[in-house]
């Protein structure tokens, strides 16, 4: 089924901002603060809608909001894994598949094109750099293994996939390694942007659908 024939609805932070005051209360005050500055960052990202690199930016920090575990600094884990880590546990608490569909449909878009594209690949950027590495296998080999991923509805493992492109496009962008508005590798952020524009949304909700879920303990909480 192509992308046309089946709408894939964007959630807007108004309402996952209503969804989530109808919990105020009853929910832990650790969760409320998680959430409530996630969404804040996704309406950032709508505000910024025709600014690609300040769309991204936004929306990596909604996820960072929403993935960040103070308690997890006590342990030798990466951010990478992580937010795998993370991915992982939402994909369980998604009865409806929506990660799938949403991965589905936006295949042949912008999920297929950031993954084809090896300025937003780790390991070229490695070889660049000096590397003994043979990225080009590599890199084909995981535009392979994402079909496979696909055809197969290995949604966590695609998932991964695609953070490790959105991670990389991060770092380009947080790390200075990109000018603002260039004309240079426009693709991989804008592509980038529309995969979270549309991921980010999903997350959130099914955050506040499984509020009781432990979700970690959030960085720099508020202090009265």
């Amino acid at each position: 089924m192509k992308e046309s024939e089946q709408h894939i609805e964007l959630i807007k932070a108004s309402l996952l901002k209503t969804e989530l005051k109808k919990l105020y209360g009853k929910i832990d005050q650790n969760d409320a603060i998680r959430l409530h500055r996630a969404i804040s960052w996704v309406k950032c990202a709508e505000d910024h809608e025709n600014n690609p690199d300040l769309k991204f930016i936004t929306l990596w920090i909604a996820f960072n909001a929403c993935y960040a575990d103070n308690d997890a600094h006590e342990y030798i884990l990466s951010e990478k894994k992580r937010f795998k880590e993370f991915i992982s546990k939402l994909v369980q608490c998604d009865s409806e598949e929506r990660f799938f569909k949403l991965l589905w449909y936006k295949f042949s878009g912008p999920v297929r094109l950031l993954i084809d594209n090896k300025y937003a690949y780790k390991q070229f950027w490695d070889a660049q750099r000096g590397e003994n590495i043979d990225w080009e296998r590599l890199f084909n080999q995981s535009k392979i293994d994402s079909r496979n991923y696909l055809a197969n509805q290995q949604v966590s493992k695609l998932l991964g996939l695609v953070l490790d492109r959105l991670y990389t496009v991060r770092n380009q962008l947080i790390h200075g390694g990109a000018t603002y508005e260039s004309n240079l590798n426009r693709s991989q952020v804008q592509d980038a942007g529309q995969i979270l524009e549309f991921l980010m949304p999903i997350i959130i909700d099914i955050m506040i659908n499984n509020i009781f879920e432990d979700w970690g303990v959030i960085n720099y909480p508020v202090i009265e």
